[in-house]
Parts: C-alpha cells; sequence; structure tokens
C-alpha cells in the first residue's frame, strides 16, 4: 500500500510513502506533530521508530493514539536500532503486530488499536519534563537529554566574552547558549535547532530577549553576516556516523559569518574537520583537548 502519512524516512525499498505524504517527525522542519493531533484523525502511518527506548514507545503510543481504529500501521526499525524491540512495544500498547524482517530492519504491520492506560503511560514517559539537577526542562529524544554532554561543557568553560551578533547551531536544549549570553556585550543570538522538541525547550530555558530561536538546518541557515557562531555540531545522521555533517555545520559558519568573525567548535577527537576549517577559515587555533574532545576557534 501506498502511505500517505509518514514518521521519519523509513527506507524506500521496505515501504511506499506517497510523494505528498504528511510528515511527522520533530527532525524534518516543518514537519506536523502527532502529538497535536486529535485521537483517530488519521487513516495510515508508515513509522521509521526513533532509536531511544522511551522515545520509541513514546512514538509508538503516539503513533496509535492519533490513528483512527483499525487503520493499518507498519512500524520498523533497524535490528541494532531497537527493531527487535517494536513487536514486543505494541503488545505491551495492547496493539498486537505481524513482525517480518527485510534488509537489516524488523517490520510490524498492525491495525491501529490498543490500551488506553498504557498508551497514555508510555505518552507521559516521553514527554517534557523539568530535570532539578539541570535546572532546564528537557525530553526523552533529545541529544543529551538527561545530562550536559562533556563536549558542552568544555566550550562553556573556554567560552570568551563573544560580542555583537551570532548564533548557536544545533542549540539542543540552550545550555551554550546560557553562557554565550552571560555577556552582556551580545546584542543578538540566534538558536538553531533540526530538532522541533529542542527548539520549544529552547524557549523555556531561554528566557533573554536577544534571543531568536530557529526550527532550521544550520546547514541551510543564511542570517549573516555574524560576528561570531558556536556549535558542538551532530556527528550522526540516520544513526550512522556521518563526518560530512560536521563539515556542512562548518561550511554554513564559514558563509554566515562577517570577515573576522569567529568560529568557535567542539568536537569529539577523532573527527576530521581541522581540514574543512582550514579551508572556510583564514586561521585555525586549538584551544583545549579534554577527555576525547577538542575545541577550535577559527577566525574568518
Amino acid at each position: 500500500m501506498i502511505h500517505n502519512n509518514v514518521f521519519g524516512a523509513p527506507p524506500p525499498e521496505l515501504a511506499q510513502v506517497a510523494p505528498d505524504a504528511r510528515q511527522f517527525s520533530p527532525l524534518v522542519p516543518g514537519a506536523d506533530d502527532l502529538a497535536e493531533l486529535p485521537p483517530g484523525a488519521l487513516a495510515d502511518l508508515v513509522l521509521l521508530a526513533p532509536p531511544g527506548a522511551v522515545e520509541r514507545r513514546a512514538t509508538l503510543a503516539l503513533a496509535l493514539r492519533a490513528l483512527a481504529p483499525g487503520a493499518p500501521l507498519l512500524a520498523m526499525a533497524a535490528k541494532d536500532k531497537g527493531g527487535g524491540r517494536i513487536a514486543w512495544e505494541l503488545a505491551e500498547l495492547g496493539c498486537p503486530s505481524l513482525e517480518s524482517a527485510r534488509r537489516h530492519h524488523r517490520i510490524c504491520a498492525a491495525s491501529a488499536q490498543g490500551d488506553e492506560a498504557a498508551i497514555q503511560a508510555a505518552i507521559d514517559a516521553g514527554a517534557p519534563r523539568f530535570v532539578e539537577s539541570l535546572g532546564l526542562w528537557t525530553q526523552p529524544g533529545v541529544f543529551s537529554w538527561d545530562r550536559i554532554d562533556p563536549g558542552s561543557a568544555l566550550l562553556i568553560r573556554h567560552l570568551p566574552q563573544f560580542s555583537g551578533r551570532g548564533a548557536d547551531f544545533g542549540c539542543g536544549l540552550g545550555v551554550i547558549a546560557h553562557g554565550i549570553l552571560a555577556s552582556p556585550k551580545v546584542k543578538s543570538l540566534v538558536l538553531v535547532d533540526i530538532d522541533r522538541r529542542a527548539t520549544e525547550l529552547c524557549a523555556r530555558n531561554v528566557a533573554d530577549p536577544r534571543v531568536t530561536i530557529l526550527w532550521a538546518d544550520a546547514r541551510e541557515l543564511k542570517n549573516g553576516p555574524l560576528d561570531f557562531i558556536a556549535m558542538n555540531p551532530p556527528f550522526h545522521e540516520a544513526g550512522q556516523e556521518s563526518k560530512e555533517l560536521g563539515q556542512g555545520f562548518i561550511a554554513s559558519a564559514a558563509a554566515n559569518l562577517r570577515p573576522g568573525g569567529r568560529c568557535w567548535l567542539v568536537a569529539n577527537r577523532h573527527l576530521p574537520y581541522e581540514a574543512a576549517m582550514a579551508k572556510n577559515f583564514r586561521s585555525v587555533t586549538p584551544i583545549a583537548v579534554e577527555d576525547g574532545f577538542k575545541l577550535i576557534e577559527a577566525v574568518k
């Protein structure tokens, strides 16, 4: 069957998706939100389930709530990304499924039904919450949702007193933004993230009139000329390590900075970003190396 509603990017050889299918992934800018749909609103859904257990169960539960009773649901994931758990998780939600395996994925076909209490419990477990230890609003599925990752912590410890107009590429929960905004010389700060949930959490976590929040791909941003950019770029895309992802962030930073503007980047030590920075900036200076991470300043 051809599906008219989709979550994520199921492999095309495993599911047929209409060219104009309605997208619901929070990682696709402009997509709709499953959580905002009234119960029974969808006639079908094909879903590439997220790898995180809490996020995956919440997504399956939101899908079951949004689907009309008996509507077709096709849920899948790679075997090493939680695929082996989907049939069990659907059963726990009161929705038995027919499981198959193909191209290293587990695929579960079901007719939507469910246990209302179990569905609501899974949705609640995956919902935004305030974590006292972080002092931030957060949500399962967002990058480093339950701790401050060591790369961001390294960047924060060494942040200079930025001034002028800047951006935080891949802002996450807004942890780095708090450090940047501590400088009164910062006139404006654009927070950019490809995850809708991160931008919504930032709106709660970063209450500063100097801030603008964008749900967008930082690689496609055209918001210059800026005086500075700070970033801890992701290096996984579709579940696979990708050095090209960070390199795209670097190229975009160079395109958005004014001559003399500064880019501060933190990354895992093994990622080969120096060549991309040397190509796009007139000077590249190592700042610190700690706990498997490196911090670099580049000047355009």
